[in-house]
């Protein structure tokens, strides 16, 4: 295994508990585009932005409070012109760790390198989902002003597509 891999780390005042059940609550901090479950070994789930993402994971591994993995079965990123399925057979792969009073979280996209066409997108996109979007939903348990305004965006896009039909 390279070292290159996607990677980014946050540090909360909450316990390994809180941060691995924030995490398992992939509407709070992801994405609304969810179906499926995402809490337990086997659990499938898919990510869908129409027209912009779809994913399917599976969650691989799964060890309360410590770890979770995720196998991307399935994927495609429509703004991808060589391969749009570039995230399929990737893991993201979410391992906490107690750390005095804190807990870290580190984050890695393992396939997820500089060599992929999605890359500086999806290192834009993964900073910002981890580091903001998960970071304040662990911290608060809300939803961050990013993610609703996303959602915002993504339902006056579908509307207008809807209206233009």
């Amino acid at each position: 295994m390279t070292n290159n891999h996607f990677r980014t780390t946050i540090e909360v005042a909450k316990s390994p508990e809180d941060v691995f059940n924030a995490i398992c609550h992939v509407t709070g901090w992801w994405s609304k585009d969810f179906e499926g479950s995402s809490r337990n070994p086997d659990d499938v789930f898919i990510i869908h932005h129409p027209n912009q993402h779809y994913s399917k994971q599976k969650l691989v591994e799964v060890i309360p409070n410590k770890k979770i993995a995720w196998l991307v079965t399935e994927s495609t990123l429509y703004w991808l012109q060589r391969d749009k399925h570039e995230w399929t057979d990737t893991k993201m792969i979410f391992e906490i760790t107690a750390r005095g009073d804190k807990t870290l979280l580190h984050f890695t996209h393992e396939g997820l390198v500089p060599g992929k066409e999605c890359y500086a997108m999806c290192e834009k996109g993964w900073t910002l989902v981890i580091k903001n979007q998960l970071l304040h939903f662990i911290t608060y348990g809300t939803e961050s002003p990013e993610m609703i305004r996303a959602a915002e965006i993504r339902n006056q896009m579908l509307a207008d597509n809807s209206k233009s039909k």
